[in-house]
């Protein structure tokens, strides 16, 4: 039997390693405020569009898009993950938002109606797929002639602090991780604007920029939870499972990334620059 294309991201996302992000949906929501917040902004919902929303996770995206598009609009909103979704359907429900619209499914590979959706949009959701080109061209197909795409992207670990100074805590402490292939599909893959531009022009999008801009990643408002936030996702997680890290070995990583996070008190809390990247195209049919 041939394995779905992105088989592997559906296991992950939906395994107890996914699901701490379930767990600190607050938390996260807070963190990437000002991310979520520049991509709308970028991609400009407007009353009435049907927007489709590319690994919607917990939600966060889904509602704040909803609300843009009022109750004339329309939101369809795609996760791989199903305990993530499960999320999001309750906040939704709780929300009392009728005009938005959760699937379980993959978007490299999911039968949209063609030529439906006015905006294509994603926050830190267009990573992970196996063939990005494929999945850029579905997505294309997805939308109207003059129809837009709009999704944000980690510029790369070394340019941020969130997951570097965790990462650096952890490799002086356990060693550095095992290598892997700067392309594949994760968190920073499309960390290359010449190559993600270059994906979206194989994929039929004009128009194809990328932009980057920096945020404030809004931490937990005390070093402890940061730094036990920060350990509990992200790149130092998986060394920390890879090495088989003990009770002291996470203590000292704490204690380090602790010092390291102190710099970023600023009078309005913790704040770490986000850089990330803002992508845009469009379908010129």
């Amino acid at each position: 039997m041939t394995q779905a294309p992105n088989a592997d991201q559906a296991e992950y996302w939906s395994s107890p390693a996914g699901q701490t992000w379930a767990t600190h949906q607050v938390q996260m929501d807070t963190l990437l405020a000002g991310v979520l917040d520049r991509v709308v902004a970028q991609g400009a919902p407007a009353a009435g569009e049907h927007v489709v929303d590319i690994g919607c996770g917990t939600g966060a995206s889904s509602l704040l898009l909803a609300r843009r598009v009022g109750q004339n609009g329309q939101v369809t909103a795609l996760d791989i993950a199903e305990p993530l979704l499960a999320m999001a359907q309750d906040r939704a429900q709780a929300a009392a938002l009728n005009n938005l619209q959760f699937v379980l499914g993959d978007a490299q590979t999911y039968e949209f109606p063609p030529q439906a959706a006015d905006l294509v949009i994603s926050r830190l959701g267009v990573m992970f797929f196996s063939d990005p080109v494929a999945a850029m061209a579905n997505l294309r197909r997805a939308t109207r002639k003059g129809g837009r795409l709009a999704m944000i992207c980690w510029q790369g670990a070394p340019e941020n602090p969130w997951f570097m100074l965790p990462m650096k805590a952890a490799m002086a402490r356990l060693g550095r991780p095992d290598p892997m292939d700067p392309i594949a599909p994760g968190p920073m893959a499309f960390k290359d604007i010449t190559r993600v531009t270059g994906i979206l022009r194989d994929a039929g999008w004009a128009q194809a920029k990328g932009e980057n801009v920096e945020v404030d990643l809004v931490l937990p408002q005390t070093l402890d939870a940061a730094t036990e936030m920060a350990i509990t996702i992200g790149p130092a997680t998986r060394l920390i499972g890879e090495k088989n890290a003990s009770d002291a070995d996470i203590a000292e990583i704490k204690a380090a990334c602790k010092a390291a996070f102190a710099q970023y008190q600023t009078e309005a809390g913790l704040r770490v620059p986000g850089r990330v990247i803002v992508y845009t195209a469009r379908n010129n049919g």
